[in-house]
């Protein structure tokens, strides 16, 4: 179950999800910053899930939201669905039409490059193909770096005060980032390097939206051994 009940109306709320899934932690921290009750209903086989393929027939894929007996698909589009629908708790996205819109890039900047890469990494088929795909992470990292300085305004979150739009975004992949980490050597959220990142990974991590939520490293370790069945797993 979620936090406590804050939404506006009495309607029924659940989330078909799976731990490890760095994009249903989105859905989990959003439901959470706005302090909205809700089930959660891990669904272990989502290829072969009657709810997903009834909830989401075009994508088969969780996360998905269903408010009362309507279902809400991809973790980006709930995000702004969750921040829209519930006034309680912090604004999510920012009031201002430029900063909504600078929010949302980088978030879709997140997933295109810096998930994108983060797979590359894991499912590499040769060194040349893994030390490609590190690089393109490294500079997806010294970029964020440069947007948190712009964005956080000198405060604590991508977001300013509190958790925002680009923080759910980027902070649902420290988990995997962590993997790597472990498996690769390469510290790519670095105090020398990226110092606000590695700041700011901290203090996301201990906001009480996350921490409940935020899978265990080890465990998603152990996840990644068996899911991507390469060299740098074992």
């Amino acid at each position: 179950m979620g936090l406590l009940n804050g939404s506006k109306n009495d309607e029924y709320v659940k989330l078909l999800g799976a731990w490890p899934s760095p994009f249903v932690l989105r859905t989990r921290i959003a439901l959470n910053l706005k302090n909205v009750a809700y089930e959660y209903l891990e669904e272990e086989d989502t290829l072969n899930s009657e709810s997903v393929l009834n909830y989401n027939p075009v994508h088969k894929q969780i996360p998905i939201l269903i408010h009362g007996n309507k279902p809400i698909r991809e973790s980006l589009n709930i995000v702004m669905y969750v921040d829209e629908t519930w006034l309680s708790g912090p604004p999510i996205l920012p009031s201002d039409p430029f900063d909504r819109a600078v929010a949302r890039f980088w978030d879709v900047y997140i997933d295109e490059h810096c998930f994108t890469s983060i797979n590359g990494v894991a499912v590499a088929k040769d060194e040349e193909e893994r030390k490609a795909a590190i690089t393109k992470l490294e500079q997806c990292m010294a970029l964020l770096e440069e947007t948190f300085q712009e964005c956080s305004k000198g405060r604590g979150f991508f977001g300013g005060e509190n958790i925002g739009f680009i923080d759910i975004g980027f902070g649902s992949m420290l988990g995997p980032l962590k993997v790597l980490e472990k498996f690769t050597g390469v510290k790519f959220i670095h105090p020398e390097n990226t110092p606000d990142l590695f700041l700011w990974a901290d203090s996301f991590y201990a906001h009480e939206a996350v921490k409940p939520v935020m899978p265990d490293i080890e465990k998603l370790v152990e996840f990644a051994k068996l899911k991507f069945n390469t060299s740098i797993f074992k």
